[in-house]
């Protein structure tokens, strides 16, 4: 079966198409699930059998033996292990291309993506730093506490590496599976994209778990305006840049002071956090959505090209065959007499036409 694109539509809706039914989204989300299941189970497996070669074994609390930096590395693995789940979901699904996840282009934009790149650094650098400031006027004895110490320039450098090569993934797995499969799941059944945007922030949020109010606002707010900007633009590369670049420089930042076994998430955060982020999500809203206008990025699948019309084939016949006269006679037939012209001859020289005379 030949799949294609469904033509002109936005990126929330490019699962709904002609070979779309109501039970497909369901069934694939039921496939991402047990995919994901299935991968962190297999990776924790050989994570357990490393440590079990090294004479090490899991604690009872479930941590592994491998230190800070390898177990975060190790759950950063297991997110990233989302990508190509949702990418099986897919093609499982026999819907529509595998690309389709990504954008509208049917792949992922990389110029695209480096140029939002270069729009969330500054954006994210200034969040942070607001945020500090804001931590500082408001509560100086928290900021003090928070404050660690200098892990040292090896094991800094190693974490940083690991950070780099991982944690793009895990920020990308995040947005494919929520900005890309929900967001397109729930868009097979409604038109409009407020409702998908919703309800896939809202998965978004609850898959950091529950924390203070204002953390929970904040996460929120972050996945509605991502789930905006992959149907502004038409793919996932604005949230993969400003998710990759806000969780790298937040990791850096725990593992130059030995924080990196923390397990909060974004949810537990205080009041400052949301003061900073809710306005400066807006702004590379904005930003990216200026920025797309300005480079004609393309927001909606391309059209098909028309089908080509096939004059070879005849067309259907409208009642069954036979002749439209009289019999014609088996053998020669004599005319009545000579043919005499009732006119001119055509411009394009005499009438040639040869009539049988009688014998």
């Amino acid at each position: 079966m030949t799949i294609v694109d469904p033509p002109g539509i936005p990126f929330h809706r490019l699962a709904r198409t002609p070979a779309h039914r109501w039970w497909r989204p369901i069934t694939g989300t039921l496939v991402v699930l047990a995919a994901g299941f299935g991968m962190m189970m297999a990776i924790y497996s050989v994570a357990s059998v490393v440590a079990g070669a090294g004479g090490r074994s899991v604690g009872e609390d479930g941590v592994f033996p491998f230190g800070a930096i390898g177990n975060t590395a190790l759950d950063l693995l297991v997110l990233a292990a989302i990508i190509p789940c949702v990418l099986f979901a897919v093609w499982w699904g026999k819907v529509r291309t595998v690309g389709t996840v990504s954008s509208v282009q049917g792949r992922l934009r990389l110029r695209w993506l480096g140029a939002c790149l270069l729009v969330s650094v500054p954006v994210v650098l200034v969040m942070v730093a607001a945020t500090t400031v804001l931590f500082v006027v408001t509560d100086p004895g928290g900021a003090e506490e928070e404050a660690g110490d200098w892990v040292g320039a090896g094991e800094f450098t190693v974490a940083v590496l690991m950070l780099c090569l991982l944690v793009p993934l895990q920020a990308a797995a995040e947005e494919y599976l929520c900005r890309g499969w929900f967001l397109q799941a729930v868009g097979a059944f409604v038109r409009a994209p407020w409702l998908p945007i919703g309800i896939q922030a809202l998965i978004f949020a609850a898959m950091h778990g529950l924390g203070t109010s204002w953390g929970l606002a904040e996460v929120i707010c972050f996945g509605a305006v991502t789930g905006w900007l992959a149907v502004r633009t038409g793919g996932l590369e604005a949230g993969i840049a400003l998710h990759a670049v806000n969780n790298l420089v937040g990791m850096v930042i725990s593992a130059a002071f030995g924080d990196l076994a923390n397990t909060e998430t974004a949810v537990d955060a205080p009041w400052q956090l949301f003061a900073v982020d809710a306005p400066m999500l807006v702004v590379y809203a904005l930003a990216i959505a200026w920025l797309a206008r300005r480079r004609n990025v393309v927001n909606l699948a391309p059209p098909l090209p028309p089908a080509p019309s096939d004059s070879s084939t005849p067309p259907a016949p409208t009642g069954p065959p036979g002749p439209t006269g009289p019999a014609t006679p088996a053998g020669p037939t004599t005319p009545s007499g000579p043919t005499t012209p009732s006119g001119p001859a055509a411009p394009d020289g005499p009438n040639t036409e040869t009539v049988p005379q009688p014998a």
